[in-house]
């Protein structure tokens, strides 16, 4: 954003320049600085060695077939297994705007200062999502293994070079998952 600056001498009439209002540029900044720190989600800790070792990073987008259809992408991070785990979803940008923790007792989602809680982490997905994602196929697609879940079909042809693609047509929405792994979650 440009800003013209209108300087009057005793003279004459109006000169200008193209000096910019830092204090303008100050607001704006410390604005931008709140916005970004505001949209951060800090999950509370839970003691390491209650967590699996198993653990994944990378990149994923999910397309819902809803009216109007849903779609995500960003980086992500999970760890654990069906029965307990965490998932931290990033922006772009890299900002945490969304972060999951389930348990056989329940599963938690922590959303910018929001925090609410579902019987399950597929009663979880299901309800942020608009789809059901098999929870349990999710963590076999990831270690290799082809399962088959509630109309789901996985393509794991290319997961040896971290790349996952998982469609469920039936029943509807239809939903597409893909995932791109980074390097050391191979």
């Amino acid at each position: 954003m440009r800003l013209v600056f209108t300087r009057f001498s005793n003279s004459s009439t109006a000169a200008t320049t193209d000096r910019p209002d830092w204090r303008s540029g100050l607001f704006w900044l410390a604005c931008a600085s709140l916005v970004w720190l505001g949209g951060c989600v800090q999950m509370p800790r839970e003691p390491s060695d209650s967590m699996s070792a198993d653990s994944w990073s990378g990149r994923l987008s999910l397309q819902v077939q809803t009216e109007p259809p849903q779609s995500f992408s960003g980086g992500f991070e999970i760890k654990g297994n069906p029965n307990k785990g965490e998932l931290m979803l990033n922006s772009p940008l890299g900002n945490t705007v969304l972060a999951a923790r389930w348990s056989p007792q329940q599963a938690t989602l922590y959303s910018g200062s929001e925090t609410r809680r579902y019987a399950s982490i597929d009663a979880l997905i299901e309800q942020s999502t608009g789809a059901a994602l098999p929870v349990t196929a999710l963590f076999d697609w990831l270690a290799g293994k082809d399962t088959q879940s509630n109309g789901w079909t996985a393509d794991l042809t290319r997961q040896a070079e971290g790349h996952i693609q998982a469609r469920r047509l039936q029943p509807l929405p239809q939903t597409e998952l893909r995932i791109v792994l980074d390097a050391p979650s191979r």
